[in-house]
C-alpha cells in the first residue's frame, strides 16, 4: 500500500482496478534518403489518413461529450492543414534529405517547444495537442496501431504518463471510472475531459506509471489530490464512506440549482459562468448559472483561419445572449497579443509579451479589427443584456479612448439604421495594479468592474505562476491582493457593481472572504457554481464582513488562509 499526491483535475472519489496505458515508443528512421518525392507521398498519405481518423473521433466526441469536446479535434485538423507544419515537414524532406517520419518528429518537436514555453497556461497546455497530432501522423507513416481503449471488459482507472484528447475521446466511457497521470495540469485537455465526463482525476503524480501495475486496486481521490494503491481494508472502508458522503453532497448541490445565491440574512449575489464559445452555455445553465461573467471572445479568432467577420461574430454573440434572456452576458473584447498569436495578424516578437502589445493596446493599434467586434456586439445587444468589457486597462485615459471608438460604432449603426441597445453597459477588467489603485477614478467612466485575479496577482506580486521556481509566491490570499480587491469593491454603489472572473472567484476557500469584501458577482467555471452557491446560502453576510475585515488586518497569506479555514469550520462549512 502507498499514497501519492498530485494535482486535483476533477473532483470525486473512485475505487477500481488500475489499467496502465503505455504508449508505443516510436523509433524514426534517421538515415538520409534519396527519393524525396516518395517520402513526401508517404507524408501526404499519412495526412489524409489522419484527417479521416480525426473526423471519426470528432463525430464520436460530439455525440458522447458535446460540441465543445468535438471542437478539440477540429483544432487538431487545422494543425494538419497549417502551412507552417506541412511546409516545414516537406522542407526537411527536400532540403535535409530526411525520411518522412524523421521530418514529422523534428517539426512536431519544434512546435511543441514553442507552445510549451508560452506563459499563458491555456496555450502552454496546447503543446500536448501538437504532440498528439504529430504522433498520429507519425504512426500513420510507420503503420503503428496503438492499444485500444474503446472496448474494456471491466471498470478501470486509467494510469498513463499523459492522456491526449484522442485517447480520452475514444475510450469506453462506461468503463473508465477515473484518471491518474504522471504529468498534466488543471488546464490540460486531460483535466478538461475528466471534468466533462464528471469522473475523478489526479494529475502530475510524477511516476505513477512506474509504481502501479495493471490490476492493482486503486483509489483516486479528486477531493484531496491523493491516490492510494492497494489500500488496506480499513482504508478502503474509510474511502467508501467518503465517497458516499460526497455523493450525498452532490445531491444537495443539485437541489440548489434553481435557487438564488442569497445569504442567510438576505444579501443576494450573482453566480455566472466563464465561457470561451457558445457551446459552453449548456454547462452554465446545467449548473445553475444565471448569466455569463466572462465571454472570452479570442476563441472566435483562434479557431478561425481568417479574421472572423462581423456577421460571424454577431451570430455567436446573439446565440449566447438569447440563452440568458434575464441574465447579464459580459463580452470581453479581444484579449490577444504577445504569446497569443493569430496566423492572419502579423505581430513582432516581444521580449516581455505580458507587458507588451496585447488586449486593448492591440485593439487601439488595429482599430479596424476592434470596430468590427464592437459593431457585432452592439448589434447582438438587442437580443439580451449585453455588457461590453475592455481588458488590460491601466488608466482612465484608455477607458475614454475605447469609449470614443465605441461611440463611433454607435453612430455608424445609427446611420445604417441598424438597432442596438443604446444603454448597453460598459465595464473594464481590473487586472493591472494601477487600475485597482485608481478604481475610484475609473469608476466615473464605466458601469461595472470585473476583477481578473490571475493577472492581478501576477502583476502585483511580480511572479510568473507557470515558473515552478517562483510559483510558490503566487498567492491570491496575499494581504496586498485582498487590499486591492477591497479598494475596487469599495467603488460599488446602486447602479455600479463589482464582479470577479479570475480563478479565485470559483475557489470555495475564498468565497466567504470575497463575499465579505463586497463582491457582487462571482464568475467561474460552470462546475464550480453549485459549491459556491451552497457556501453563499449557508452564511450570513454580516459574518462574512467580519471575517473579511479580520483578514485585512493580518500579515501573511498563510495566516489568512488558516484563519478562513478555521472560520469555515466554526460555521460548519465543509469544502
Amino acid at each position: 500500500m502507498f499514497v501519492k499526491e498530485g494535482i486535483i483535475a476533477s473532483p470525486g472519489i473512485v475505487i477500481a482496478k488500475a489499467l496502465v496505458y503505455e504508449k508505443i515508443q516510436v523509433e524514426v528512421n534517421k538515415s538520409k534518403i534519396e527519393d524525396a518525392e516518395a517520402e513526401i507521398v508517404k507524408f501526404q498519405n499519412a495526412l489524409k489518413k489522419s484527417h479521416e481518423q480525426l473526423e471519426t473521433i470528432r463525430a464520436k466526441a460530439v455525440s458522447e461529450l458535446g460540441a465543445e469536446e468535438g471542437a478539440i479535434f477540429e483544432a487538431h485538423a487545422m494543425v494538419l492543414d497549417d502551412p507552417e507544419f506541412v511546409e516545414g515537414v516537406e522542407l526537411e524532406i527536400n532540403d535535409n534529405h530526411l525520411s518522412a517520419d524523421h521530418a514529422v518528429k523534428i517539426v512536431t518537436d519544434r512546435f511543441y517547444e514553442i507552445f510549451d514555453q508560452m506563459d499563458d497556461p491555456y496555450f502552454s497546455a496546447r503543446a500536448a495537442d501538437i504532440k498528439d497530432v504529430g504522433t498520429r501522423v507519425l504512426h500513420n507513416i510507420l503503420g503503428i496501431v496503438q492499444a485500444d481503449l474503446s472496448q474494456l471488459d471491466d471498470d478501470v482507472i486509467i494510469i498513463a504518463d499523459d492522456l491526449t484528447p484522442s485517447d480520452t475521446a475514444q475510450m469506453d466511457k462506461k468503463r473508465v471510472m477515473g484518471f491518474a497521470t504522471n504529468i498534466g495540469s488543471r488546464t490540460s485537455h486531460t483535466a478538461i475531459m475528466a471534468r466533462s465526463l464528471e469522473i475523478p482525476a489526479v494529475l502530475g503524480l510524477g511516476d505513477i506509471t512506474e509504481t502501479v501495475k495493471s490490476g492493482d486496486l486503486m483509489v483516486v481521490d479528486g477531493l484531496t489530490g491523493k491516490v492510494c494503491v492497494n489500500p488496506t481494508k480499513q482504508q478502503l472502508k474509510s474511502y467508501e464512506n467518503e465517497k458516499l458522503k460526497y455523493q450525498n453532497y452532490l445531491k444537495e448541490l443539485e437541489e440548489l440549482k434553481d435557487l438564488d445565491a442569497v445569504t442567510l440574512d438576505g444579501r443576494k449575489v450573482e453566480l455566472v459562468g466563464n465561457i470561451g464559445e457558445p457551446n459552453d452555455v449548456a454547462g452554465v445553465l446545467k449548473n445553475g448559472g444565471v448569466g455569463v461573467g466572462l465571454y472570452r471572445t479570442e476563441f472566435l479568432y483562434m479557431n478561425s483561419e481568417v479574421m472572423p467577420s462581423e456577421e460571424k461574430q454577431f451570430a455567436a454573440y446573439r446565440s449566447v445572449l438569447e440563452a440568458f434572456p434575464d441574465g447579464p452576458v459580459i463580452i470581453r473584447t479581444l484579449d490577444i497579443g504577445g504569446d497569443k498569436k493569430l496566423p492572419y495578424l502579423p505581430m513582432d516578437e516581444e521580449l516581455n509579451p505580458f507587458l507588451g502589445l496585447r488586449a486593448i493596446r492591440l485593439c487601439f493599434k488595429e482599430i479596424g479589427l476592434f470596430k468590427i467586434q464592437l459593431r457585432a456586439i452592439l448589434r447582438a445587444s438587442v437580443y439580451g443584456h449585453a455588457h461590453i468589457m475592455f481588458p488590460m486597462i491601466s488608466s482612465i485615459t484608455e477607458v475614454r479612448q475605447a469609449k470614443t471608438i465605441l461611440l463611433d460604432c454607435m453612430k455608424e449603426l445609427d446611420e445604417e439604421q441598424l438597432p442596438y441597445d443604446k444603454a448597453v453597459k460598459v465595464g473594464v477588467m481590473i487586472e493591472i495594479p494601477s487600475a485597482a489603485i485608481a478604481a475610484d477614478i475609473i469608476s466615473k467612466e464605466v458601469d461595472f468592474f470585473s476583477i481578473g485575479t490571475n493577472d492581478l496577482c501576477q502583476y502585483t506580486l511580480a511572479v510568473d505562476r507557470m515558473n515552478q521556481d517562483v510559483s510558490y509566491l503566487y498567492d491570491p490570499f496575499n494581504p496586498a491582493i485582498l487590499r486591492l480587491i477591497k479598494q475596487v469593491t469599495a467603488t460599488s454603489k446602486d447602479n455600479f457593481f463589482t464582479g470577479m472572473c479570475g480563478e479565485m472567484a470559483g475557489d470555495p476557500l475564498a468565497a466567504i472572504l470575497l463575499l465579505g469584501l463586497g463582491l457582487y458577482e462571482f464568475s467561474m467555471s460552470a462546475l464550480s457554481i453549485p459549491q459556491i452557491k451552497k457556501i453563499i446560502r449557508s452564511v450570513r453576510y454580516e459574518d462574512a464582513k467580519k471575517i473579511a475585515q479580520a483578514a485585512l488586518d493580518m500579515e501573511t497569506g498563510e495566516e489568512i488562509m488558516d484563519f478562513v479555514k478555521d472560520s469555515m469550520k466554526k460555521l460548519n462549512l465543509n469544502i
